[in-house]
């Protein structure tokens, strides 16, 4: 896909692209932070929607798009390697992690499967670390066998 950056002199910068479908979609950058969606006129180029978005907003639309494509990736994954499964395992309310560390679950030493992410409201958490503390309503994605996945999701549900 090709991607293209414009320099708009007074304003920002603008990146576009065109869509499978044909549709022009793109982000005016602005310095201050603030960053416009623009969709395209399908029948006139210069005619556009715009969508102001503050830093906080257009981060966490980056972040809503992004934590789809993490997970359609692991699906890919999964597909590709015999054996290998994903699964993504909320920390419900009364979770004994809820609070606690991924590393006070050991679960890549009991289990064998790795904690590859966390989503939190919207934001992908890729390979957390040790210190991660989970909350109520994450989603932590787990890579391993069968097996190990389920067991990692008996760890998060019951401790």
């Amino acid at each position: 896909m090709d991607i293209e950056r414009v320099v708009l002199p007074g304003i920002g910068i603008r990146h576009a692209f065109v869509t499978a479908r044909g549709r022009r979609v793109g982000v005016v950058s602005h310095p201050a932070g603030r960053q416009d969606l623009v969709i395209y006129d399908r029948d006139d180029p210069d005619s556009a929607d715009l969508v102001a978005l503050c830093a906080e907003e257009a981060n966490a639309l980056a972040e809503l798009l992004g934590a789809a494509r993490v997970v359609d990736r692991l699906e890919k994954l999964h597909r590709q390697i015999e054996g290998l499964t994903s699964i993504q395992i909320p920390i419900a309310a009364g979770s004994p992690y809820d609070g606690r560390s991924l590393g006070n679950t050991r679960a890549r030493t009991r289990t064998g499967a790795s904690i590859v992410a966390v989503v939190r409201g919207g934001e992908v958490i890729a390979s957390p670390w040790p210190d991660f503390r989970f909350q109520t309503g994450d989603i932590v994605v787990v890579v391993g066998t069968e097996d190990g996945t389920a067991a990692v999701a008996e760890i998060l549900a019951a401790g």
